[in-house]
């Protein structure tokens, strides 16, 4: 069977948003999961040619001012002219860990990859509210998830 790449962009400015990423990271490394690469960046550090190498996307930002991270829509603006024509039909997964409701990062991202027609495999992950530990276990579970359906060919 041939690998796959899962592209993981995380962006983590905290130590709870770092946990986060980590729990995505380390669900698409679970030890069942036998034909998947990941290539793990935060979004300054992913270009264009990491989504076009990338056989599925998972995302994870911030919700900033109702909006998702200025970092992670510096990447989108980076990678959608060069990925347009090239990506659609990737399956992505989105998580977004909000202070608030989550709904205008959510929204902001999934207007930007429905333009992209990138293939969501699930509805948002939205983490609300006071950070719990329980949000690392569903990053988990969605890395997991990701890793695991690209392993499978389910997407």
């Amino acid at each position: 069977m041939q690998e796959k790449n899962l592209l993981i962009v995380c962006n983590t400015p905290s130590e709870n948003t770092l946990t986060l990423a980590n729990a995505a990271h380390e669900g698409a490394n679970h030890p069942d999961i036998a034909n998947v690469h990941i290539n793990f960046k935060t979004p300054e550090q992913a270009e264009a040619n990491d989504v076009l190498k990338a056989d599925g996307i998972l995302l994870g930002t911030t919700e900033n001012f109702g909006y998702m991270s200025g970092l992670m829509k510096d990447f989108f603006e980076r990678i959608y002219y060069p990925c347009l024509e090239r990506t659609q039909g990737i399956p992505y997964a989105l998580y977004v860990r909000a202070g608030n409701d989550g709904t205008g990062a959510q929204n902001a991202v999934e207007r930007i990859v429905t333009g992209l027609r990138w293939k969501a495999v699930q509805p948002a992950l939205v983490l609300q509210g006071e950070y719990k530990d329980r949000f690392a276990e569903q990053t988990r579970e969605l890395g997991l998830l990701m890793a695991a359906g690209l392993d499978n060919d389910a997407f």
